[in-house]
């Protein structure tokens, strides 16, 4: 093997897009397929705004926002086929999923000193045989050198229909009307900030989920894979 094979860092599949497109799915899927570790950088910034919400620390507070972030106590524990999130050693597993920390994740997301913070840490999860990265910002900021950078998208009204299924299934009752409005004021919110924005990479491959189902996704992207990363 080349000195260049040696010291060629892992590679890293990107997985960008809105919240509702099915990114969380499919990036599990594709890095159990390949065997890879997976990023879900979401989850780090859903963990801050909890963390932030329990010390009574509002979203407004920017440096403070920040060193909590510097410090994150955070821990990412495998169990089979799943994995359970502790935070300053307590289980928020399902407590990170909520929609209060969904929205709380896209606000302190805009804090540049938290994005900062944050920046290093994620990328310490590259390690070999791969990554699969999945957030908002993986192609375009934490990982701009990403061997396939794929945008998942899909409408709005299918968006808000697959999050409203999945509340329900855990037993939460939530309007689709008051989910719909949620997700068109995060958007615009993950779109307009000035630190990272939501958006398409110029070198990615975008793919509208509307009408396809997690499996039919999967397929794409491992074929994407298999032409651009798997040898």
């Amino acid at each position: 093997m080349s000195e260049a094979g040696l010291t060629r860092p892992p590679p890293v599949l990107a997985i960008d897009g809105p919240g509702g497109a099915g990114k969380g799915a499919v990036s599990r899927l594709v890095a159990g397929r390949l065997g890879w570790h997976l990023l879900d950088s979401g989850a780090l910034y859903r963990l801050v705004a909890l963390d932030a919400r329990q010390r009574g620390l509002g979203f407004e507070a920017e440096q403070a926002l920040a060193e909590l972030a510097a410090r994150l106590d955070a821990r990412f524990q495998s169990q089979g086929d799943q994995t359970r999130i502790l935070l300053n050693g307590l289980d928020v597993t399902e407590a990170i999923r909520s929609e209060a920390a969904g929205d709380g994740a896209s606000r302190v997301a805009a804090v540049p000193g938290v994005r900062q913070s944050l920046v290093e840490r994620q990328r310490q999860f590259r390690q070999l045989p791969g990554l699969v990265a999945d957030g908002r910002d993986m192609g375009g900021v934490i990982f701009p050198d990403a061997a396939l950078k794929v945008f998942l998208t899909a409408s709005l009204e299918e968006r808000a229909l697959r999050r409203h299924k999945q509340l329900k299934d855990k037993g939460i009752d939530v309007s689709l009307s008051a989910l719909s409005r949620d997700m068109v004021e995060r958007d615009r919110r993950d779109s307009a900030r000035a630190i990272a924005p939501l958006k398409a990479c110029d070198d990615a491959r975008i793919l509208d989920t509307t009408g396809m189902d997690v499996p039919a996704v999967v397929a794409i992207v491992l074929e994407w894979v298999a032409e651009r990363v798997v040898p």
